[in-house]
């Protein structure tokens, strides 16, 4: 039986729902979802902070309605 990992299938369903960028801190327990968006077309931006990650994507978010 083929299993698919949950880190895939988060970032299959990011996409399904046209999903193009993404603000993170990669590290630990994260690590596989940032190699399964490394791969996938997501942008990526990478942040030093939990909190700068959410204004930051809470500002791209006003900018652009999406």
């Amino acid at each position: 039986m083929a299993t698919t990992k949950g880190a895939k299938i988060l970032v299959e369903c990011l996409k399904r729902e046209g999903v193009e960028i993404a603000f993170g801190i990669p590290g630990g327990v994260n690590l596989p979802t940032f190699d399964a968006l490394y791969d996938s077309g997501i942008n990526v931006i990478l942040t030093v902070h939990e909190q700068g990650a959410a204004h930051m994507a809470d500002g791209y978010a006003r900018a652009t309605g999406k």
